[in-house]
C-alpha cells in the first residue's frame, strides 16, 4: 500500500541514511590520524618539528601579553630573560688587562722622557720647520732661528702658567718684577714669548688653501694625525672605556665652531674622545669638522662615531649617552667581542611602546624586556618619569637592594659614564691656554694639556712610590715637568736677568771647568752687590736731598715766593747731582757688569 509523503518528509527520507553513515565514518578516521601521531612522537627518539609547524610556533608569542613588537615590528622583545649567560664575553673581559704598555714602560725614565712619547721628536721637527718658515717671512733678516732648546722652553712655560693658573691673567702678569715668577723671567724676556706665540705655525702657509678644499683641518692635520697615533701605543684601557663628547672653548673665526649651550664654554671646537673609564686616559680622539663637502646630512652618526674611535679594542665594555645608542650599534659590537651600555632616545623605532607608557607606573619601578642579544630597561625615578637604558651586557632583571631599587644596568651606566666628563675638569685646572683668535693654537693648547694628563697617568702607574701620601701629585708633577723643560734654556742664555732672583734659577754643570762660565758667576756676584750699594746709597741720597731744597715758583721761576698765586715747587740746586755725589762715587755703581 502506497504512502503518501509531503516534501520536508520526502527529503528526510532521501539525505538521513547519507548523514548516519558519514557519522558513522567520520570517528573512525579520526582516531587511525591520532594513534599514528602518537606512535610516531612516542616510538620514534629522533623525531623533530617541521619547519612550518615551528614557525607557526614563533609568530604566536608576538600577541602574548610576554612578547611585545617594536615601533617599526622589525624587534620582538620578550619580558623573560634569555638562558644564556654570554661565557665568551666575560672571558674577553677578563683577559683585558690595563695599564703601561710595554713600549711606554721602557722608554719612561724620566719625568719629560714621558711628556715626549706623547710629543715626539717628529711633533717638534714640524713645528719648528713650518714657525722658523713663517718667522723669515714676517720678520725677515732680522729673524733667529728657533730650535729645538727654545721650542721646548716655550712649552715649558705653558706648562708653568697652567700650573700657576695664569691662562685667564695678563702675559706681563708672570714677568712682573714683584708679583711674577722669577722663572719665566729667566727663561726667555717677554717680548721674545711674544714673537713666539705669533709666528708658532704647524703647517705650509703656501699650500694651505689647496689642501683646505677637501680638509678643514688643512691647518694643524699633520700634526694632529701624527699626535693621535702615539695615543693608544702607550696606554691600555680597562674592561669599561667611555665614548663621550669634548668641547673646547673657542669664540674666535671657525669653519666648525660649534654651539653646545650644555656645556660650560658654549662655542667652541667639539671632539669625540674614547677614553678609560677609570683613569680618564685619553685612549683615541675625533674632531668634528661639521658636514661632509657635499652637504648632505650623515646617517647614523653616532655609530660611526663609536665604531671608529674603538676601532682595535676586543672583550671592552663602551658606556655610551643616548646621542651613540642604538640597537645596530649593539649588534656591530658583539662582531668585535665588546658590550654595550647606555641610555637610549624615546624616539628610537626599535623600542618597544609599552616601555614608554608612565600613567600607570608607580615610583623607583623597572620594566625590563630582552632579545636574544639586547636587555632593555625603563626605570621610573619619579612619578610619570622614566628613563630608557639598553644593554649586550646585562642578561637578568638584577636591581638594587636600596631604597631606590635602581637596575643593575642604571648602576654601571652610573659608575662608567664620566670617564671623559672628568677628563675636561682635570685638563681645565691646569691649562695652558691662552687668549687667542686662530683656531689651530687652541687646538694645539689642548694637545698639550692632554699629553701632560696622560703622561702623569703613566708616570703614577709606572712609579707608584712617587711621592706617595700626597694629594696634589698632579699639581708637582706639572710643575717639575714645567721646570725640566725650562732649565736647558735658562741654562743657555748669555744675558743674565735683571732681577737676583732670576738670575739665581741659572745652573751650571761643575763637572764642567768653563772659565766663560766662571766669568757669568762672577758677574752675577758683582750685579748682585752693585744693587746692594746701589738701593743703600738712594737711601742716603734721598736723606741729603733735603738739606738742599729751594723753593720756586712754577711760572715765574721767582725764588721763595711770597705772594699766594705763585705755584710752588720743589726743585733741587743746578748741578746737585756733579756736585754733590757723582764725581765722589765710584764709576762701577753706574756700570752694573763691571768688577769692582
Amino acid at each position: 500500500m502506497k504512502r503518501s509523503y509531503n516534501l520536508a518528509q520526502a527529503l528526510e527520507l532521501i539525505w538521513s541514511p547519507v548523514e548516519e553513515e558519514i557519522d558513522e565514518e567520520e570517528p573512525a578516521e579520526e582516531e587511525e590520524e591520532v594513534s599514528e601521531e602518537e606512535n610516531i612522537t612516542e616510538n620514534d627518539e629522533d623525531y623533530a618539528p617541521t619547519d612550518e609547524e615551528e614557525s607557526s610556533d614563533e609568530e604566536e608569542p608576538a600577541d602574548t601579553e610576554n612578547h611585545f613588537q617594536s615601533k617599526n615590528g622589525n624587534v620582538v622583545w620578550s619580558s623573560i630573560p634569555p638562558t644564556d649567560r654570554r661565557r665568551m664575553l666575560g672571558a674577553e673581559r677578563e683577559r683585558s688587562p690595563r695599564g703601561p704598555t710595554r713600549y711606554a714602560i721602557s722608554r719612561a725614565d724620566s719625568i719629560k722622557s714621558t711628556f715626549h712619547l706623547f710629543m715626539s721628536e717628529e711633533i717638534e721637527e714640524v713645528v719648528l720647520q713650518m714657525t722658523n718658515k713663517e718667522g723669515r717671512r714676517v720678520y725677515g733678516d732680522k729673524w733667529d732661528e728657533m730650535d729645538k732648546t727654545q721650542l721646548e722652553g716655550y712649552l715649558g712655560l705653558l706648562i708653568l702658567a697652567g700650573v700657576y693658573k695664569s691662562s685667564k691673567e695678563s702675559t706681563f702678569s708672570p714677568w712682573h718684577a714683584q708679583s711674577g715668577r722669577a722663572i719665566f723671567r729667566a727663561t726667555m724676556p717677554l717680548k721674545t714669548f711674544h714673537i713666539l706665540s705669533r709666528v708658532i705655525r704647524f703647517d705650509d702657509r703656501d699650500t694651505r688653501p689647496t689642501r683646505r678644499a677637501r680638509d678643514k683641518l688643512a691647518a694643524i692635520r699633520e700634526v694632529w694625525d701624527k699626535w693621535l697615533c702615539r695615543l693608544p701605543l702607550m696606554y691600555n684601557p680597562g674592561t669599561d672605556v667611555t665614548v663621550d663628547e669634548r668641547l673646547v672653548p673657542f669664540r674666535g673665526r671657525c669653519a666648525f665652531k660649534q654651539y653646545m649651550p650644555s656645556k660650560p664654554g658654549k662655542y667652541g671646537i667639539k671632539i669625540w674622545v674614547a677614553c678609560d673609564a677609570q683613569t680618564s686616559y685619553a685612549w683615541n680622539m675625533q674632531m668634528y669638522t661639521g658636514k661632509p663637502v657635499d652637504g648632505q646630512p650623515e646617517k647614523n652618526q653616532g655609530q660611526r662615531v663609536v665604531l671608529e674611535v674603538t676601532e682595535g679594542l676586543r672583550g671592552h665594555t663602551i658606556t655610551c649617552d643616548n646621542f651613540f645608542t642604538s640597537y645596530a650599534l649593539g649588534k656591530e659590537l658583539l662582531k668585535r667581542k665588546m658590550a654595550m651600555v647606555g641610555t637610549v632616545r624615546k624616539n628610537r623605532p626599535e623600542l618597544p611602546p609599552v616601555l614608554l607608557a608612565t600613567r600607570e607606573r608607580e615610583k623607583f619601578s623597572s620594566q625590563f624586556v630582552f632579545t636574544d642579544t639586547h636587555a632593555l630597561v625603563s626605570y621610573c625615578p619619579k612619578k610619570r618619569r622614566n628613563v630608557l637604558l639598553m644593554s649586550t651586557l646585562h642578561r637578568d632583571t638584577a636591581v638594587s637592594s636600596m631604597e631606590d631599587k635602581k637596575p643593575q644596568i642604571v648602576l654601571d651606566y652610573n659608575k662608567n659614564k664620566g670617564g671623559v666628563d672628568n677628563l675636561d675638569k682635570v685638563t681645565s685646572v691646569y691649562s695652558c691656554k691662552r687668549m687667542t683668535a686662530r683656531w689651530p693654537l687652541v687646538v694645539f693648547y689642548n694637545m698639550l694639556d692632554v699629553s701632560a694628563y696622560n703622561s702623569f697617568i703613566l708616570w703614577r702607574e709606572i712609579n707608584p712610590t712617587w711621592n706617595q701620601g700626597k694629594c696634589h701629585k698632579r699639581r708637582l708633577f706639572l710643575e717639575e715637568l714645567g721646570r725640566e723643560l725650562v732649565t736647558p734654556l735658562i741654562n743657555r742664555r748669555q744675558v743674565l736677568p735683571r732681577t737676583p732672583a732670576s738670575a739665581c734659577l741659572k745652573q751650571t754643570d761643575p763637572s764642567k771647568d768653563d772659565p766663560a762660565d766662571e766669568y757669568e758667576v762672577d758677574r752675577w756676584k758683582s750685579s748682585f752687590l752693585i744693587d746692594t750699594v746701589k738701593s743703600a746709597v738712594y737711601h742716603l741720597l734721598s736723606i741729603v736731598i733735603h738739606k738742599y731744597r729751594i723753593d720756586q715758583c712754577n711760572g715765574c721761576k721767582t725764588h721763595h715766593p711770597s705772594q699766594r698765586q705763585h705755584e710752588r715747587l720743589d726743585v733741587l740746586e743746578d748741578d746737585f747731582y756733579k756736585g754733590h755725589f757723582y764725581h765722589s762715587s765710584p764709576p762701577a755703581l753706574f756700570h752694573p757688569f763691571s768688577v769692582c
